[in-house]
């Protein structure tokens, strides 16, 4: 039985992540596909390298796959969570592009470059400034409450627009150099943040988003009997966009994994036996 542990975005490619060091290399075409043993349940996948001690039961639904007390433990040490003022790493803003009217603005380590965009799902973004953690913190604060950038944007919402994004990689950049524009514009920086260009990074390609067609909707949960297979024709975040034979494109979020024993499905063609949310799709008018 098999456990996933993650999706890893790197320079190397997309890794779809197995406890115990493996992973499985993942390529537009390739088949991808699994099932969930009858009578099996999701436990904690624990914190911070650690086994839950009490494996405890997590819903199905949730993309935490953690109890109560391992999450704390999580996050008691994250820099998101604002837990760790002292590191003392370099630090980069960003303003990140989700799709029209989506843009937020976060942080990350100067180290791993554009990893956190990638994992986040963003169609594009550009860095704002770098420098020490709390000045990048307090740059980001500024921004929300200067600007209204939100630092947070569901990932809802990142996937009911995917399929409507502007066809080229200028209007897709509009919304964050008009931002930066007017970030850059504030008089409260801190001075220890050196301010970056605006040099907006496209991610449509990277993602395969290219010509895929529209997703019609999001598996919502896994269930013990119920399996998913299909072909690979895109991913951006923790999303797997998967092509069903019969159904069309499915979105399924690789955080739903984590938890579940799987193993490999019985049948050799295409799939899709697990609860499905449909997207809303906006009807045209009468004329």
């Amino acid at each position: 039985m098999w456990r996933c542990s993650g999706l890893r975005w790197s320079g190397d490619g997309l890794v779809l992540a197995w406890e115990g060091g493996r992973g499985s290399a993942l390529a537009w075409g390739k088949r991808v596909g699994f099932a969930v043993p009858e009578g099996s349940g999701r436990v904690c996948v624990g914190a911070r390298g650690h086994t839950c001690p009490v494996r405890a039961a997590v819903s199905g639904r949730g993309t935490g796959a953690r109890c109560e007390e391992c999450a704390r433990l999580d996050r008691a040490h994250s820099v998101a969570a604002d837990t760790i003022a002292d590191d003392p790493r370099p630090y980069r803003v960003y303003l990140a592009w989700f799709g029209p009217g989506l843009v937020k603005v976060g942080i990350t380590a100067v180290e791993r470059g554009p990893a956190r965009l990638l994992e986040q799902g963003a169609i594009c973004f550009s860095w704002l400034g770098t420098g020490p953690l709390m000045a990048a913190r307090r740059t980001e604060e500024m921004l929300r409450t200067a600007l209204g950038v939100p630092d947070r944007i569901a990932y809802a919402e990142k996937r009911a627009v995917r399929a409507r994004l502007p066809g080229t990689a200028e209007e897709r950049a509009a919304e964050v150099r008009a931002l930066h524009r007017r970030a850059v514009a504030l008089d409260r920086w801190p001075e220890s943040l050196r301010a970056e260009p605006c040099e907006v990074v496209d991610h449509v390609r990277a993602f395969g988003l290219e010509g895929v067609p529209a997703a019609f909707g999001e598996v919502t949960e896994l269930v013990p009997g119920g399996a998913i297979g299909g072909e690979l024709v895109a991913a951006a975040g923790p999303d797997l966009h998967l092509a069903v034979r019969g159904r069309g494109v499915v979105v399924l979020d690789t955080r739903l994994i984590r938890g579940w024993g799987l193993v490999p499905s019985l049948r050799d063609d295409d799939e899709l036996a697990l609860p499905v949310r449909e997207f809303h799709q906006e009807q045209d008018g009468l004329f």
